[in-house]
């Protein structure tokens, strides 16, 4: 029996029963419906127009109709008899409000606890292995990020969507009534769980009902999410564990989560799909256990007790070749399967490699610039970690300007090419005037170097998931985004170990050559770089203070130095991306599961 039909006069996907009657539509025009038995290869229709019209410059990009690892790996369960679903204005804007909860739940996590963190392992009594707390949390995060992308594709995004937000919840509850450091771990690890999807499928379930013109106006607003986090996290973890207590860091998540979840459960009617292929399980543990390796050595100095990279600890070389045998293996796996986890023909289109490459690099030079900021307006200011965080307020306002910007001007022009061009010049910029930063640097000045990195951030977070999203076709929307934030997410620990290494090893050398001739009396025992707080500098004597705090400073600053070759090259690669124009089809209307009124 016949069960699909041409939706919108564009055959090749499987279309959609009538909603009331539950019989094929007709195509217009009087076209017959295609039966499943006329398929062509990858089971998909043979008749009528070439796919590449339904899918527009996607598929002109990453191959022909008879590509199977580009189109053929599910099929639409509206052909099985499921209601379409209708994209009315309205349905999307109730359907994005429970994208942007999710969004903000995931970015305001990991900058409310930092603020926190230090309270935290002290009441735990646990001070000395304060780096599993984000480590653990990084770790679950990476390691589930390409897997809810493939799930997403393959069988649908509302249940893996109604999971992550579940998890992240209940990893919250748990983590807000942990007794020990144990349990926190382990429920940080949980909430990670839940995490690595929130921001992955928020932004592909927007792919899946806004076409990719229309998309800027409201990838926008998740970037601007990630600037308001910046500054409202260290806010409200200032005042939590002030006030109400730590806990309330995690107890924040769950009625925003709950919120989230019911309007999600009862809104987000996303259809789902039956996969014609099976999951690359194989593909999924190498790509853990390679991501496991990457994000434990560059936590290394945080997570053993010698706070540094012994090489002569069999364990850290051990680490390394685990790593590259993970990787190699999992590079020969992808070759082999009939549905790869990560296809890596998609690293073909020169959109798709250029848009993840500059992910990479962005994560590297621009995460690891901000993680160092609020710190030094600790440390060199004295500004306590709420203080700090406002502080860092005409970041957020330069980002917010130019997320929100750039999202309006690419639906309304649909050109995006310049702008990760833009940003990445303007970060580099932000970053070399960083390199300027002294222990007495007028505030005016600091916002204004910020604000210039704000701006540059917020030209590229969101267009550079526009770009590949509509490189690639519909059905690996997922894939496509899931490996943007994952690069970008490798890029920021990697960079961030060079950063924070680099750093370290110069503030060693300076602050031994400061305190050499203070008296004994004046320099704590035990004093040195690994155990330097905002803290302790506050407690030193007026004179000790001063050169610690220009011993901190002058090594700080130069870092960034090493931050904008990076820089550079994330430029100069922006201009080698390929303008492929923008589809003005959602991916669901596109697969003829749904259509918008």
């Amino acid at each position: 029996m016949c069960a699909s039909s041409f939706v919108g006069g564009n055959p090749g996907w499987p279309g959609v029963r009538h909603r009331r009657h539950g019989v094929p539509r007709p195509a217009p025009g009087g076209r017959p419906a295609v039966c499943c038995g006329a398929s062509g290869p990858g089971g998909h229709s043979t008749g009528g127009e070439p796919r590449g019209d339904v899918l527009g410059p996607a598929s002109r990009v990453l191959g022909s109709r008879e590509d199977p690892s580009m189109s053929s790996t599910t099929r639409s369960t509206a052909a099985a008899g499921e209601p379409e679903l209708v994209l009315s204005p309205r349905t999307v804007y109730v359907i994005f409000s429970a994208l942007l909860a999710a969004m903000f739940l995931s970015a305001l996590d990991q900058s409310v606890v930092s603020t926190a963190l230090p309270t935290i392992v002290g009441d735990l009594r646990a001070a000395q292995h304060e780096g599993w707390i984000v480590t653990a949390y990084l770790l679950a995060i990476a390691i589930v990020m390409p897997i809810y992308g493939k799930i997403g594709d393959l069988r649908g995004r509302r249940r893996p969507f109604l999971l992550a937000v579940a998890i992240f919840v209940v990893g919250s509850t748990g983590s807000a009534l942990s007794q020990s450091f144990t349990d926190l771990v382990v429920w940080r690890s949980v909430q990670g769980l839940g995490a690595g999807g929130l921001v992955i499928l928020s932004q592909a379930i927007i792919a899946d009902i806004v076409s990719a013109r229309d998309r800027g106006k409201y990838m926008g607003p998740m970037g601007a999410v990630f600037g308001v986090a910046t500054v409202a996290g260290p806010l409200l973890g200032g005042w939590f564990t002030d006030g109400p207590g730590w806990r309330w860091c995690f107890w924040l998540n769950v009625p925003i989560g709950l919120v989230a979840l019911a309007v999600a459960w009862f809104r987000l009617r996303l259809p789902s799909r039956t996969p014609s292929a099976r999951f690359d399980l194989g593909g999924a543990v190498l790509m853990a256990a390679t991501t496991a390796g990457i994000v434990l050595f560059t936590s290394w100095s945080s997570i053993t007790p010698e706070g540094r990279y012994d090489w002569g600890d069999p364990l850290l070389p051990g680490l390394v070749v685990l790593t590259v045998v993970a990787l190699a293996a999992f590079l020969v796996v992808e070759t082999k399967v009939a549905d790869p986890l990560i296809p890596l023909r998609l690293f073909r289109s020169r959109t798709f490699s250029v848009s993840v490459t500059i992910a990479l690099l962005f994560g590297m030079t621009m995460f690891a610039a901000l993680s160092f900021l609020p710190t030094f307006l600790q440390m060199a200011r004295g500004y306590d970690a709420t203080d700090a965080g406002l502080l860092m307020l005409p970041m957020t306002v330069g980002l917010m300007i130019t997320s929100l910007g750039s999202g309006v001007l690419i639906s309304a022009r649909g050109r995006y090419k310049i702008y990760p061009i833009l940003g990445m010049g303007i970060a580099t910029v932000g970053l070399a005037l960083l390199t300027r930063l002294t222990p007495d640097i007028s505030m005016v000045t600091f916002g204004a170097m910020i604000f210039v990195l704000g701006l540059g951030l917020g030209f590229v977070m969101q267009t550079i998931v526009i770009a590949v999203q509509n490189a690639v076709a519909p059905d690996l929307v997922g894939v496509a985004t899931s490996t943007n934030n994952f690069l970008r997410e490798i890029g920021a620990a990697v960079g961030t170990s060079v950063f924070s290494t680099v750093f370290t090893t110069n503030l060693t050398t300076r602050l031994a050559d400061a305190v050499k001739d203070a008296p004994p009396g004046d320099v704590p025992q035990g004093f040195g770089a690994d155990s330097l707080t905002p803290e302790l500098v506050q407690r030193l004597p007026e004179s000790l203070r001063e050169i610690v705090v220009d011993a901190y400073t002058d090594a700080l600053a130069p870092a960034f130095w090493y931050l904008v070759p990076l820089g550079v090259i994330g430029f100069a690669i922006a201009f080698l991306m390929k303008e492929v124009a923008l589809s003005d089809k959602a991916g669901l209307v596109a697969r003829g599961a749904a259509v918008t009124r």
